[in-house]
């Protein structure tokens, strides 16, 4: 098999972003009663953006880029860049279609899982990063998971993944993770994510 020509963690960083699926309806203010009422409102969040830092392993390398991320409804827009060694990646995409950008090279796919399994040889949950970066798990996969005092979960098991919440802030109506500490099970791959900054529905820039 040909070897990939983007590096692991490059394609471990941006391929884990690829699959976003989104609500069509409008936000609701965010509940505060029980963990069914506050899932319920965290999945009807469509449009956001978020602004951070995601410290990456992969086996013996290690990197820590930048992200931007922005979701309108079904479309999304993900902008890595900084210590990458391959640079400034984009991604950018809807239903049925993907696209990557690195390097000045441009791959496009249906499926996200076709662009993993073409620069990485095996598959990763990507279907779950939607979800996860909210604090929710996947409603269609089994997992896990533990609630702190005021209905967030703090800790979730889901696709072979562990993650901890460990910093909660309120962005306008939605209480949403600053910090999220995610590591493979069985192998020796982690992402954190750090100071995670939210803006939401009206409050982006046109």
């Amino acid at each position: 098999m040909t070897k990939p020509n983007v590096s692991p963690i490059a394609a471990l960083i941006a391929l884990m972003f690829l699959l976003l699926q989104a609500c069509t309806s409008a936000p609701p203010p965010i509940a505060t009663g029980t963990w069914a009422q506050r899932e319920a409102a965290l999945r009807s969040l469509d449009h956001w953006q978020l602004q951070g830092r995601v410290n990456a392993r992969y086996y013996d390398e290690a990197h820590t880029p930048r992200i931007r991320w922005q979701q309108t409804q079904q479309h999304y827009s993900i902008l890595l860049w900084g210590t990458l060694n391959a640079g400034r990646t984009l991604i950018e995409g809807g239903p049925g279609q993907v696209s990557l950008e690195q390097a000045g090279e441009i791959r496009t796919a249906n499926r996200p899982e076709e662009l993993i399994l073409q620069q990485l040889g095996y598959e990763l949950p990507v279907s779950q990063l939607n979800y996860w970066i909210r604090g929710l798990p996947n409603p269609d996969e089994a997992h896990r998971l533990q609630l702190g005092e005021f209905d967030q979960v703090i800790r979730l098991e889901q696709a072979g993944w562990t993650l901890e919440y460990t910093d909660y802030r309120l962005f306008g109506d939605y209480t949403l993770p600053r910090r999220i500490d995610m590591k493979r099970n069985d192998e020796p791959i982690s992402l954190t994510f750090i100071g995670l900054n939210w803006t939401l529905g009206d409050s982006l820039a046109q």
